[in-house]
């Protein structure tokens, strides 16, 4: 009660705006100084007058005073204060269109006409004497009018009088200042438009300081359903997929253009501007939004429009750091609550400490401080701090990059000096860039942007390890590109990643491929942990699960491909600029895998449950085999997987549309499948391979468990079981899991004739060479001592000795070199070729030998000095292999 009596004072002393209400309210006064301020502002909101216009004056008075009062006292955050006002917009909002309607219809449904809040409204972070800054919509089918008008002039007409109810001043003051500036070509549309001619503007004509108002942006009154439908119709509009630092310029200029125009209030000191200030909110606000604008098409969980949280969720996804977030989370709440102080004292729409020194002195001991001295004093350290915040994102958002010399120098011998070798080869492609043919490089926009980023890049192309590869495929890139603005506009906010994309271009065909067909790739490469392992299976589920949010069944299909897209062009970047060891590359491009499996098999089944139920104690397995079971998948692995089923096959499903158990899991095993391979609009996922399971392409796609473990235990052949050696359920109960599992263990540990299974595991890679010869130099799974036989060595010994059986290839090779059943140096082989493989994958994908460059990339990654050298320690290592497949099967004759 100390608190609330001191704020009562200060604003009875201070406050002409507050002690006037605080005489005019009495009703209000005595449950306020008694503490019930819930029930004040219950209260003044239940207020009721002669009309409407009346009652939202009246109840706005009371709602200032009671806030003001609560916020003055500490008792109500700055969170609190500002939701309580923006609230009270949005009902005030509802009452003005009912009684507009009501009035020129009497009895007609409240429908057909929405209004969209944006700025600080959107945000729910309105403060004492804020404009509101709406969208009016209408929907032509359902908006109540009388039966001669026309139904686009009775909108305008209930629009009109909205605003003249929140609007209209008299001796209780006004509601709220309408401000409709906000709307499309407000010079020239109407005050409320039809919800599919916005539609269409927002989609084809909207400018761009229009994406970054919708960030906060949401329905606030009115027909909420159409104003539902607006907002989800233009979501590809506000949030898009691939970065536009274009618009991160935008706001960087606008930021110029502001100090610019309130110079005055620049300086801090009396006259300074809390909002448009260096330093001010308006730079907290445009951080925010800057990286939400950035990150937020691919990450649902930054679309918040209110400016502190989404300050928090960019900080807990790691693109701002964390004591950024705390620092500007702190001066937000502190500038927005002197700002109110500012507002408070006359009830003005005013953010400026006042010039007169007696009145900044008022506001001040409003605030509890001695004076305006003080009340600077205070503010000064926040401003600083917020303005180093902001410049270091602007300055790193603003380089223009290198440019070529403007030297008066023939373009030929500008090239020639830059290093190519052949200027008239580059001339050619330059002009045929220039042409207008290339649809990446047509419009205007992406011309400038184009020629913008050109001088540098082409530095950056001329000093590339292999500089004709790499504009070749630069070449080939752009041509497959739909649109290429957002590229050169991030290579030129970015100058740092074009020496990545230089190597990119030289060493690795299967990025440059990726890049031509999804360009947004390149937008992950921004964040500094792009270059960091993408963490365990844990990790990405909890991602991928943030991105998806509350996403539908096919918006989830696209979030997924986006994610995994992203993080696997990474993981190829980190290989060939030697990030980190190519094994656990592998290994990160295996859990990625099992993590869309997983989120995209959980989302499948929830969508196939929809429609036919589920099987009463039963459900689906998913068994990983090969490089996804022994976790070293590489760029371009498929998926070997055999999906199974607990329970009952005799059982039916309990949904709308019932189906029997082996129907069932089939049909859903298709989904499943479907769901990780077939295309869509954000690409393809990965291939998936199921002709491991029982009885293979003529067994049933989805089998029982039970029917599994019969065929394993008396159908399947060797290779079969040699299989079932890397094999991981992915998929699955705990109880399920351990069920197959424990199925797995006791196939694996059957007791064998080791000559019958040496005889059998010999012909069939002996048949396996003959009609799967290497592909090339590089081939190293099937050339002879590749890792393909190194595979048929280990599974031998695994299942002859019932050692070493886990699916992981170099565990497994560690355990049985323990045991005494392989040569040590068959570790250091494994280590050698299952590295090269995952960079000839992505490097040589072809298995030929690669150019200079490429080799010599692949010699220092793998630690070797030279080509040479490597291909040296490759026919060692090879040697080793065939010793030992010799030692064991006889002499290697294929």
């Amino acid at each position: 009660m100390t608190a609330l009596r001191n704020a009562i004072d200060r604003a009875s002393a201070n406050s002409p705006f507050l002690s006037g209400l605080m005489e005019r309210n009495a009703d209000l006064m005595a449950l306020i100084e008694a503490g019930d301020l819930d029930a004040a502002l219950h209260s003044a909101l239940a207020r009721q007058s002669e009309s409407v216009g009346a009652t939202l004056r009246q109840q706005r008075q009371g709602v200032a005073l009671v806030t003001a009062l609560a916020d003055l006292a500490g008792i109500w955050d700055l969170n609190r204060v500002t939701r309580i006002l923006s609230d009270f917009a949005d009902h005030a909002l509802d009452e003005a269109i009912a009684a507009a309607i009501e009035e020129r219809v009497p009895g007609a449904p409240n429908q057909g006409f929405a209004v969209i809040a944006l700025g600080k409204h959107g945000g729910r972070e309105l403060n004492y004497s804020s404009d509101i800054d709406p969208i009016f919509l209408f929907d032509p089918r359902t908006l109540p009018h009388r039966e001669r008008d026309d139904v686009a002039e009775a909108a305008v007409r209930y629009g009109r009088r909205v605003i003249e109810l929140l609007s209209a001043l008299d001796a209780d003051g006004y509601v709220f200042r309408v401000d409709m500036r906000l709307r499309p070509s407000p010079e020239v549309s109407p005050i409320v438009l039809p919800v599919e001619a916005a539609i269409s503007y927002y989609e084809s004509s909207a400018l761009a300081w229009e994406q970054a108002a919708f960030i906060r942006s949401r329905v606030c009154a009115g027909d909420r359903a159409l104003g539902d439908y607006f907002l989800n119709a233009i979501q590809p509009f506000i949030w898009r997929k691939s970065l536009d630092f274009g618009q991160l310029k935008n706001i960087t200029a606008m930021t110029a253009q502001i100090r610019d125009h309130y110079a005055k209030g620049q300086k801090i000191g009396l006259g300074y501007d809390l909002k448009r200030g260096h330093g001010g909110i308006r730079e907290c606000e445009f951080f925010a939004q800057a990286h939400q604008l950035i990150h937020g098409g691919r990450d649902v969980a930054l679309r918040n429009p209110d400016t502190r949280e989404a300050l928090a969720a960019l900080a807990a996804a790691g693109w701002i750091k964390a004591e950024e977030a705390e620092a500007l989370d702190a001066a937000y709440e502190q500038l927005r609550t002197v700002e109110h102080r500012l507002q408070m004292h006359s009830d003005r729409q005013t953010h400026s400490i006042p010039d007169n020194p007696e009145t900044a002195d008022a506001v001040a001991r409003l605030h509890g401080l001695a004076d305006a001295d003080a009340l600077i004093g205070l503010i000064r350290p926040i401003a600083t701090s917020v303005a180093a915040i902001y410049d270091r994102m602007v300055d790193a958002s603003g380089s223009d990059g290198p440019r070529m010399a403007e030297d008066g120098l023939p373009l030929e011998e500008q090239l020639s000096d830059l290093g190519y070798a052949d200027p008239a080869a580059v001339m050619q492609r330059m002009a045929r860039w220039r042409s207008g043919n290339i649809r990446a490089i047509r419009s205007p926009s992406a011309r400038d942007a184009f020629e913008a980023v050109l001088p540098a890049l082409l530095k950056a192309l001329a000093t590339a390890p292999d500089s004709d590869r790499a504009i070749a495929r630069f070449d080939n890139m752009i041509e497959a590109m739909p649109s290429a603005i957002n590229v050169f506009r991030l290579l030129e906010a970015r100058p740092g990643l074009l020496q990545l994309v230089a190597d990119i271009l030289s060493y690795a065909p299967t990025l440059a491929d990726d890049l031509g067909r999804q360009s947004r790739y390149l937008d992950a490469l921004i964040d500094t942990s792009a270059m960091d392992l993408p963490g365990d299976v844990p990790d990405l589920l909890a991602a991928m699960q943030r991105r998806i949010g509350t996403a539908d069944y096919q918006s989830t299909l696209d979030i997924v491909r986006d994610y995994v897209g992203e993080k696997r062009f990474a993981l190829g970047v980190q290989l060939i600029e030697g990030r980190n060891d190519a094994l656990e590359i592998a290994r990160s491009y295996a859990h990625l895998a099992e993590a869309a499996l997983q989120t995209l098999t959980t989302a499948t089944v929830a969508e196939f449950e929809r429609a036919h139920g589920k099987v009463p104690d039963s459900e689906l397995v998913i068994l990983a085999l090969g490089r996804l079971g022994g976790e070293a998948l590489t760029h371009a692995s498929d998926l070997d997987l055999i999906l199974l089923f607990t329970g009952d096959h005799l059982a039916e499903s309990d949904g709308p549309r019932p189906l029997g158990a082996t129907q069932y899991y089939n049909r859903l095993a298709q989904r499943v499948i479907a769901s990780l391979s077939v295309p869509t609009a954000s690409g393809a996922l990965y291939e998936v391979d199921t002709r491991l399971r029982p009885s293979g392409a003529d067994g049933l796609l989805c089998a029982t468990v039970k029917s599994f473990a019969q065929y394993q235990r008396e159908n399947a052949w060797d290779w079969e079981h040699m299989a079932l050696t890397r094999a991981r359920v992915l998929f699955g109960s705990d109880a399920a899991r351990a069920e197959v599992g424990a199925i797995i263990d006791g196939v694996l540990r059957t007791s064998r004739d080791d000559a019958t299974m040496t005889g059998d595991i010999a012909s069939m890679r002996r048949d396996m060479a003959a009609h799967k010869p290497p592909k090339g130099d590089l081939d190293v799974k099937l050339q002879p001592g590749g890792l393909v036989d190194m595979e048929f060595i280990i599974h031998i010994v695994q299942l002859t000795r019932h050692e070493g059986l886990v699916p992981q290839l170099g565990p497994a090779i560690r355990m049985l070199v323990t045991g005494g059943h392989l040569p040590p140096e068959f570790a250091d082989a494994y280590g050698l070729l299952g590295r090269l493989l995952v960079m000839v994958r992505l490097i040589a994908p072809d298995c030929n030998t690669p150019p200079p460059a490429a080799q010599m990339l692949i010699a220092k990654s793998l630690g070797y000095a030279d080509w040479d050298a490597l291909t040296s320690a490759i026919r060692d290592y090879r040697g080793i292999v065939i010793a030992e497949w010799e030692r064991l099967f006889g002499p290697r004759d294929f």
